[in-house]
């Protein structure tokens, strides 16, 4: 896109969303920034509907981002919402969470290119992708059990098992020893 010297920043939305799983349902809202209070107004409105307000425990899977890091998220969280289990992901990890997949997406096939002519155009096209997304969504249906994974990694030793820590310096120390000009 050509942006001529004219052009005005029309400013810019913070979109949060939450994805569950295992109904299929999408929660989103656009906001005029990120941090705190937005974030508990998105789990806000998750939490007030059924079946999540009377669930015995709701799992959030979260990132590390600032709004939602560390013990005191926690506990912020769990004194309005007991039910709620904050689940934060290792740093770097943000692949496994099915949100960030979701944000990948709407990237994609959203956002991109950036030729809106105002924030309500952005809001509406969000609004328009997120009721497409939930009509075509499947619920995802977990089949990989506890015992599924002590399977698959006691396989996962018998094929490959770990090297012993000597094997492994002698390997290293074999190595051609490679050196930048």
């Amino acid at each position: 896109m050509r942006v001529e010297h004219e052009y005005e920043r029309g400013g810019a939305l913070a979109y949060l969303a939450a994805w569950d799983v295992h109904r299929a349902k999408l929660f989103g809202r656009c906001e005029t920034k990120t941090g705190i209070a937005p974030f508990e107004r998105l789990v806000e409105q998750v939490m007030r509907q059924e079946p999540y307000r009377s669930a015995e425990r709701v799992f959030w899977i979260v990132d590390n981002g600032s709004s939602h890091r560390g013990v005191a998220s926690v506990r912020r969280l769990q004194e309005r919402w007991p039910n709620l289990v904050l689940v934060h992901l290792p740093v770097h990890a943000s692949w496994r969470n099915q949100i960030e997949i979701y944000f990948s997406i709407v990237q994609r096939k959203v956002l991109t290119p950036n030729d809106f002519a105002s924030l309500a155009e952005v809001e509406s096209r969000l609004r328009e992708f997120e009721r497409r997304y939930e009509a075509v969504a499947k619920p995802f249906r977990w089949t990989f059990t506890r015992q599924d994974l002590a399977e698959w990694l006691e396989k996962l030793k018998r094929v490959a098992p770990p090297p012993e820590p000597q094997a492994a310096l002698r390997e290293a120390d074999a190595l051609p020893l490679v050196r930048a000009a």
